[in-house]
């Protein structure tokens, strides 16, 4: 079954990040990897205040600037442009890092490639159309307190994303805790994916054919709701 599958039901990356973003605690120190997690911060919880953090060595920064109105002198680590908030800091690279395996970070969020059930993380590849290196999630995955994951739930290719074990290099062992994915909300419990919320529109048995393990269910399953965004 090829990912087109499931492309009249499943939720947008929008929408995904939107639902990430619900689950973050007021006054959480939040690192989101560079991409599609970046997308969390737009999201967040009316009331709620984040302090995102950065590996190249800021906290608590604000906003993206209107475009044409970029300071070029600030950006994230994924080369983006960001505001400052009141109170906003600036550090070295390696006091960044330290932040991260200090533990001082609440929540790392995350894409993948591969997850597998007992938590092990796949997120970087090599080849000619890899991510050279592993870069800072090696240190975010093992430093942040807990470490959630924002994925389609299946591969363009058709192949499924969370899996028995991990197939490619992997970035950490053990350390996903949670997995955001465009059909549902999966905790990782005891080397499990157990099932939290689903879209009501996918029947348990088509999820669990476009899962490549397991899923167990361990108390009630609730819709997984999005608004339109």
């Amino acid at each position: 079954m090829t990912s087109s599958a499931t492309d009249n039901v499943k939720l947008s990356n929008a929408q995904i990040a939107w639902r990430a973003a619900q689950d973050i605690a007021d006054g959480a120190y939040v690192n989101l990897g560079i991409g599609f997690p970046e997308m969390v911060a737009r999201y967040q919880p009316p009331g709620r205040e984040t302090i995102f953090h950065t590996e190249n060595g800021v906290l608590d920064f604000g906003e993206a600037p209107p475009e044409g109105l970029e300071d070029w002198d600030l950006i994230n680590a994924g080369k983006k442009a960001v505001t400052l908030k009141p109170g906003s800091a600036f550090f070295h690279h390696a006091d960044s890092f330290a932040m991260v395996r200090g533990g001082h970070l609440d929540v790392a969020i995350l894409g993948a490639y591969e997850v597998a059930q007992n938590g092990d993380l796949a997120n970087w590849s090599v080849g000619a159309k890899g991510v050279p290196a592993v870069g800072g999630a090696m240190d975010l995955v093992h430093g942040a307190k807990r470490v959630a994951i924002i994925t389609e739930h299946v591969a363009k290719t058709g192949k499924p994303k969370l899996v028995e074990h991990c197939s490619l290099p992997l970035t950490g062992v053990g350390c996903v805790t949670r997995v955001y994915s465009s059909l549902a909300v999966i905790d990782i419990e005891s080397g499990r994916f157990v099932l939290r919320e689903k879209l009501a529109s996918i029947p348990f048995d088509r999820l669990q054919s476009l899962t490549g393990a397991e899923l167990v269910i361990d108390g009630p399953v609730a819709d997984l709701i999005a608004p339109e965004l």
